[in-house]
């Protein structure tokens, strides 16, 4: 595993986020930081750079609109934290609507995964940003 391959996983799930984080190490992938929630993963995003990011999304009904949370998202691509601002990016989500879509394409999401999922779909997501395959 190259020295400084980190990348940040943002999850509410506990069980996810610990099973992703030690077999993405045992595999050699690279080193999870893990967050439960935004606020961590601001502070994390302040504290070190990331290769790459994996982030759960909230949905929120307002007005009869379905919206989500990009505000993670914004921070790194504004250039607002220590990694690349075009660091690569997977957005968790519950459902894909017209609208997400067009948001995560704006924004340069490399991959919307959809809920449920298994941690392998994470995995894969992070083999991707390292440029491995894993066994």
């Amino acid at each position: 595993m190259p020295d400084g391959l980190h990348m940040l996983l943002v999850e509410p799930e506990t069980l996810l986020r610990r099973t992703v984080s030690l077999t993405a190490r045992s595999l050699a992938l690279g080193v999870i930081h893990e967050a439960a929630s935004l606020d961590t993963a601001r502070q994390q995003l302040g504290q070190r750079s990331f290769a790459g990011a994996l982030i759960a999304v909230d949905c929120v009904e307002r007005e009869g609109r379905r919206l989500y949370d990009m505000r993670l998202v914004e921070l790194v691509r504004q250039g607002l934290t220590l990694s690349d601002a075009d660091m690569p990016i997977a957005v968790m989500a519950d459902r894909a609507t017209p609208e997400l879509v067009r948001e995560l394409q704006a924004r340069g999401v490399s991959r919307l995964i959809l809920k449920p999922f298994r941690a392998k779909v994470l995995l894969e997501a992070i083999a991707d940003f390292a440029g491995k395959r894993p066994h």
